[in-house]
């Protein structure tokens, strides 16, 4: 992902270009991998409350699915976003990226428990409430997953 940004920095003004340092490119390649494993993590999260509504309702659904794509996140990011960073037992890397989450999991749950409470149609399709509350949680969770997990 960095070649082809540092590639695209010719396409930004001149007066912009000294802007496009290594470390900003870096950062800006690692949200762009962040966001593209959190898609993967937003298609889990979406089967998996589609999966589970019927038998356990839309709240514990909910509750369940984030479970289960903030550990596949968490995969992802540990072989491709942030290959090589943040070393020590997988399992006590796992247990910090949960707890460095909670905030986004707060952003990204709450949003989804709002819609799914007061707009009928996010009821009916979880999905539209799913994608608002990965929205609001992603730029929380990059940022903590830099400073507190993969660092």
């Amino acid at each position: 992902m960095e070649p082809i940004l540092r590639g695209l920095v010719w396409l930004l003004p001149a007066r912009l270009r000294p802007l496009a340092t290594d470390a900003r490119i870096r950062v800006l390649s690692e949200f762009a991998m962040f966001g593209t494993v959190g898609l993967f993590g937003m298609i889990l999260d979406t089967a998996t409350v589609y999966a589970l509504r019927g038998t356990m309702g839309l709240y514990a659904a909910g509750v369940v699915a984030y479970g289960v794509a903030a550990t596949g996140n968490w995969a992802l990011n540990r072989v491709w976003t942030f290959r090589g960073q943040g070393g020590g037992p997988a399992h006590r890397q796992w247990a910090r990226f949960l707890a460095a989450n909670l905030v986004g999991f707060m952003l990204n749950r709450g949003t989804y428990a709002i819609l799914v409470t007061w707009l009928p149609v996010a009821a009916e399709e979880p999905v539209i409430a799913i994608i608002a509350g990965s929205i609001m949680g992603m730029a929380v969770n990059f940022h903590l997953s830099r400073r507190m997990v993969f660092r």
